[in-house]
C-alpha cells in the first residue's frame, strides 16, 4: 500500500455522495436457514435514509442460496453444483422480492443486476454491466447486485460477494465502500480468543502486518476473513476507503462514527480498464521475464520487449490479457499482450532493431505496452 493523505478519516464514509455496501449471507438469514426479514428491513431503512440524504446507494447482496434453503425444506447449504444453482433460482426471487417491497416502503424502486464473472472478464461485458448501472443510479433507482449463482459455474464465478463489491465500487466509481458481516470489525487475531482487540483503523499493510485472520466464512456464507481483505485492498488501492462492520452498525457506519474497522483509500483513481485488466479479465497465458525486464517494467515506466522475455506459455491471441512472471515464477504484472502465442517464441530475447532488420517492420514493436499494463501487488495474508 502506498502513502494516504494524513487529513483522510472517517469523515469520508459520512461525506460521501455514492456508497457501495455488501451485507453476507450470515447478516440476512436465521438460524433455520429462513431469510431474516427483521435484518433486510432493518438494513434497508439505513439505506433510505442515505437516499432521504440526498446521498446515491448501490447494494451487493449476498443471500440467494441462503433464502431459497428454508423454503426447499434443505438443512444446510448445497454442496453439489446441480442443487446450489437450483437453491439460489428459488431464493433469488424471494429476496428482490422482499427488497423491492421493503424499499418500495419508503418511495423507492429497485433494480435487479445478476452479475457472473464472465461480465467482468469479458470487457465488453464489462462495460456493458458499467453502463447499466450508471443509468439505474441515473433514474433514482437502487441496484440490488448479487451474483448470479443460478447460473455460475466453478470456473466462472467469484465465490464471494466481497471482490464483487470491491469491482462495482469501482464500476460505478463509489466514494466509498461498507461491508457488512457478523463480525464488528478486524481484529488482530481470532474474534473469539480472549485478549483479542479490534484494530479501529488501518491506514497502510504496516497496520496489519502479521496478524492472524481465517479464510472460513459461515455456514451460510461462502467468503471469510480473507476475502474481505482482499475487496478491501482492491477499493482503497484504487482510491475508495472502506469501513468494515457487522450489519446492526450500518447507520453508525455509514454516518462516520467509530464503529468497525475504518480503511483509509493508499491509491489514486485509476481507469475502469485499468482495474478490469488488474482484478477483473481472465488471462489467457504468461510471459517469463528476466531479471532485468522484471526491474524495468516494475518501475512503472517501461513497455515489456522482446528483449526480456524468455518464455511464452498458454494459447492466446493479440490484444488477450497474459501474466508477467518472474524467473521464479512470481506474477509481477498483467498486460494485454500485441502479438499471439505463436509468434513470439522466433522473437524472445532478440532486440527490436535485430527484429526490424530481419522480420520487417510490425515485429519491432512492444510486447506489451506500458500504457496496456498494470502491476500486481502481493497480497495481504
Amino acid at each position: 500500500m502506498g502513502r494516504v493523505n494524513a487529513l483522510s478519516s472517517r469523515s469520508e464514509i459520512a461525506a460521501a455522495r455514492r456508497v457501495v455496501v455488501k451485507i453476507g449471507s450470515s447478516s440476512l438469514t436465521g438460524a433455520d436457514g429462513h431469510l431474516d426479514l427483521a435484518a433486510l428491513r432493518a438494513l434497508v431503512d439505513v439505506l433510505a435514509a442515505r437516499r432521504a440524504d440526498g446521498g446515491q446507494v448501490v447494494l451487493v447482496t449476498s443471500g440467494a442460496i441462503a433464502a431459497g434453503i428454508g423454503p426447499l425444506g434443505l438443512t444446510n447449504r448445497p454442496r453439489d453444483l446441480a442443487t446450489a444453482q437450483a437453491t439460489a433460482s428459488v431464493g433469488q426471487g424471494l429476496l428482490v422480492a422482499r427488497y423491492a417491497e421493503a424499499f418500495a416502503g419508503h418511495g423507492l424502486r429497485v433494480g435487479q443486476v445478476l452479475l457472473t464473472a464472465e461480465d467482468t472478464v469479458r470487457r465488453g461485458h464489462y462495460r456493458n454491466a458499467q453502463r447499466s448501472l450508471e443509468r439505474l443510479l441515473g433514474l433514482g433507482v437502487v441496484p440490488v447486485v448479487n451474483e448470479n449463482d443460478a447460473v455460475a459455474t466453478d470456473e466462472i464465478r467469484f465465490g464471494d460477494n466481497d471482490r464483487l463489491a470491491a469491482l462495482v465500487s469501482h464500476l460505478v466509481r463509489a466514494d466509498a465502500m461498507v461491508l457488512l458481516t457478523d463480525v464488528d470489525g478486524l481484529y488482530d487475531g481470532p474474534p473469539s480468543r480472549p485478549g483479542t482487540r479490534r484494530i479501529p483503523e488501518v491506514r497502510s499493510a504496516a497496520d496489519i502486518a502479521g496478524i492472524e485472520v481465517t479464510g472460513r466464512g459461515s455456514a451460510v456464507g461462502t467468503g471469510g476473513m480473507l476475502t474481505k481483505l482482499e475487496s478491501v485492498s482492491i477499493a482503497t488501492g484504487t482510491g475508495i476507503p472502506v469501513v468494515l462492520t457487522k450489519a446492526e452498525n450500518a447507520a453508525a457506519a455509514l454516518a462516520g462514527e467509530p464503529v468497525g474497522t475504518w480503511f483509509a483509500a493508499t491509491g489514486k483513481r485509476t481507469t475502469r480498464r485499468r482495474l478490469w485488466l488488474a482484478h477483473a479479465a481472465r488471462t489467457r497465458g504468461r510471459l517469463v521475464l528476466d531479471d532485468g525486464a522484471v526491474k524495468a517494467v516494475q518501475g512503472g515506466r517501461a513497455s515489456l520487449l522482446p528483449a526480456g522475455v524468455t518464455a511464452v506459455e498458454g494459447d492466446f491471441d493479440a490484444g488477450d490479457p497474459v501474466e508477467l512472471v518472474a524467473p521464479d515464477g512470481r506474477v509481477v504484472a498483467r498486460g494485454l499482450v500485441a502479438f499471439e502465442s505463436r509468434d513470439i517464441p522466433g522473437l524472445l530475447g532478440r532486440s527490436t532493431k535485430d527484429l526490424r532488420r530481419e522480420l520487417g517492420e510490425g515485429y519491432d514493436r512492444e510486447v506489451v505496452h506500458r500504457d496496456d499494463l498494470v502491476l500486481v501487488r502481493r497480497r495481504t495474508r
